[in-house]
Parts: structure tokens; C-alpha cells; sequence
């Protein structure tokens, strides 16, 4: 007989065991966890890292 592993990971939010089958929440944890993630994301907590535009007081090239 073979028997199926409950896979588990850790929840993004707190870091406690998740798992992924029959869990309403996934990845998250809890009803609580995902909703302070989205919170997070409501309140621009997470942010993608990207370079500045130049600013108009740097030139590009020498202007003679």
C-alpha cells in the first residue's frame, strides 16, 4: 500500500509549517497570515528594488 506524504513548507508570512493540499489559505499558513501579507502589499510595504532615472543636472556626454 503506498500512502501519500502531507508535504508541508514554511508559511511566507511567519515561518510555521503550511501545507499546500486542502488549505484554503496556502501559501500561507492562516486566514491571519494572509491577510497581513495583503495588508503589507495595500500599505506599498513591499517594493521592487530599480535604478533611478538619471536626473537633468548630470550630463550624459561632455558638451564642448
Amino acid at each position: 500500500m503506498v500512502t501519500a506524504a502531507i508535504k508541508t513548507f514554511p508559511c511566507p508570512r511567519c515561518g510555521k509549517p503550511s501545507q499546500w493540499t486542502d488549505n484554503p489559505f496556502r501559501p500561507f499558513c492562516s486566514e491571519r497570515c494572509k491577510m497581513i501579507d495583503l495588508g503589507a502589499w495595500a500599505n506599498e510595504e513591499y517594493r521592487v528594488p530599480t535604478q533611478d532615472a538619471q536626473s537633468n543636472d548630470t550630463p550624459e556626454y561632455d558638451q564642448d
